[in-house]
């Protein structure tokens, strides 16, 4: 089972990096809707709310079917409204979909990130029931089937004192009830839409709920667009009496209808159950084996400062300042293993190296650098990559310095990089450093991107220090598949090198490894 759900998160992660790629050539990292899918969520949920409430003055439970009528006979509001609220709530579907894809297949839906999938799950079921709803409020021949289907299904529990089939074959009118159902749960359910998004998100730091301007509002007008040149028509209206026999379905709320009717109530259930348990379990499914767990990060209290950067920088909100245990005043840093997701950008954000996943703090991270220097010939005229291993620098073959290929030091993630490994780089010999990246829009730890150029340029706590030469060091984004764009930038970037005054390596490193702090003065550490 693990080996299959392994292959499947390959096979999917190849097909949407190869989608990324074509698309940030078309639109940018910034604004590719693929790096956005969550966030256009949510922005068709507040197109859906505007539309709906227009609708609803309208709507009249009486009779269903004229006045859904009269709306679309209205060309210059409701017939456009009525075709975007329904274009927008496919785009939810779609949306929802990719952006569960994506978290699938890198890897993003086990530990502490398991609440936001599951209550994701929860979010694409009642996106489902409520477009059920709002298709049998329209009562035409495809609301008359889903209602039909659903009291089939329904019938199978003995919980009601007749069959709920009965109401669906003619005898007498439909109740105003059955439409009143209908009504007040297309208008309350959509309120708890809203606090499973919070829930969803509870626990993000910084959580982006809204897309990019640009395209936030070219979505719409597109969809507008859309919604005025091809309205959606009025289908037949439904009829007891009369097995609709030519009926247009809405491929993505009412894809699983045509499967349901041809089996028996009770093996309907079941596949659903599946269906849904399958998505519940992935969390369990995708979750490492024992023997290859990511151990959360851990804090020394020994070099803990109390400056708060990391609890600053965390995305996950899982290290909070607690009042320290020794003979220093102030306060200490306190990582809770049950939010670590084990990114390491706290081992990034810290200046006197004192957090960090085990075996990836700074201080860690200086040991294997030096390591990769020893077994490396940098060159004043060569550029040293430092490859996130889920962008393009993760995949380019792993070079020495020796040949045309560049030297590839691997990282889990760019935010974890301390600054000190690219001044180590840079003094112990290499003509420039190149930090490849994911796009910042999808960043797997969602901030690691941003944190890190903070700190190279902007002076961020554990910054790259002043005395290193900034023409030297250079962040690029490139994803999986934009292998070829990065050997562009390779190129350009290793001209620009190559056009600076020679440097002269430094035999003997010196990097500050501890901070002196107001409660107690300690002695500087010195790694060489």
């Amino acid at each position: 089972m693990r080996a299959g759900v392994r292959a499947a998160q390959k096979a999917g992660r190849a097909f949407l990096a190869r989608a990324d790629a074509a698309l940030n050539a078309l639109y940018t990292w910034r604004y590719n809707p693929l790096y956005h899918t969550g966030a256009l969520v949510v922005a068709c949920f507040l197109v859906l709310v505007a539309t709906g409430l227009y609708l609803l003055l309208f709507y009249r439970i009486g009779s269903p079917y004229d006045s859904v009528s009269r709306i679309t006979d209205q060309v210059f509001a409701g017939r456009w409204i009525r075709s975007l609220h329904r274009y927008v709530s496919d785009l939810a579907i779609v949306a929802i979909a990719i952006h569960a894809l994506r978290m699938f297949v890198q890897d993003r839906a086990w530990g502490p990130r398991a609440l936001a999938w599951v209550s994701g799950v929860v979010l694409f079921g009642v996106f489902l029931v409520v477009g059920w709803t709002g298709y049998v409020m329209v009562w035409d021949v495809q609301g008359q089937l889903i209602g039909a289907e659903g009291a089939r299904l329904f019938d199978f529990f003995p919980i009601f004192s007749e069959p709920i089939s009965r109401t669906f074959v003619g005898e007498r009118p439909m109740p105003s009830a059955f439409f009143f159902l209908n009504y007040f749960a297309h208008i309350a359910i959509p309120v708890g839409i809203a606090l499973i998004l919070w829930i969803h998100v509870a626990r993000l730091a910084r959580a982006s709920i809204l897309p990019p301007k640009p395209l936030l509002w070219g979505t719409v007008g597109l969809f507008t667009l859309v919604a005025l040149v091809r309205p959606v028509p009025m289908a037949p209206e439904a009829d007891l009496l009369r097995l609709p026999t030519d009926v247009a379905f809405d491929v993505f709320y009412v894809w699983m209808l045509p499967i349901t009717r041809s089996l028996p109530a009770g093996w309907a259930w079941l596949g659903l159950l599946v269906f849904f348990g399958v998505l519940f379990a992935v969390p369990l499914l995708t979750r490492p084996a024992q023997e290859a767990p990511r151990p959360p990060s851990w804090v020394n209290p020994r070099f803990c400062t109390g400056c708060e950067q990391c609890y600053h920088d965390c995305p996950f909100e899982a290290i909070s300042m607690v009042p320290r245990d020794d003979e220093r005043e102030g306060y200490v840093a306190f990582v809770d293993p049950g939010k670590c997701v084990s990114c390491g950008i706290c081992a990034g954000s810290c200046a006197p190296m004192s957090v960090g996943p085990p075996e990836r703090t700074g201080r860690d991270q200086l040991g294997t650098v030096k390591a990769f220097i020893a077994a490396t010939t940098l060159s004043p005229e060569e550029v040293v990559l430092v490859g996130c291993a889920q962008s393009a620098g993760g995949v380019l073959p792993t070079g020495d310095g020796r040949g045309e290929e560049p030297a590839v030091y691997g990282v889990s993630c760019v935010g974890a990089l301390h600054t000190s490994v690219i001044e180590y780089l840079v003094r112990a010999g290499a003509g420039g450093v190149m930090v490849v990246a994911c796009p910042p829009r999808d960043c797997w730890n969602r901030e690691g991107v941003r944190w890190l150029e903070e700190r190279v340029f902007n002076a961020r706590e554990a910054e790259l220090k002043e005395r290193v030469d900034r023409r030297r060091v250079r962040v690029v984004y490139a994803a999986e598949y934009e292998t070829r764009a990065l050997a562009r930038e390779i190129e350009v970037f290793r001209d620009e090198v190559r056009a600076l005054e020679g440097m002269v390596a430094e035999s003997a490193i010196e990097i500050d490894t501890v901070c002196e702090t107001p409660e107690v003065s300690v002695a500087a550490e010195v790694t060489s």
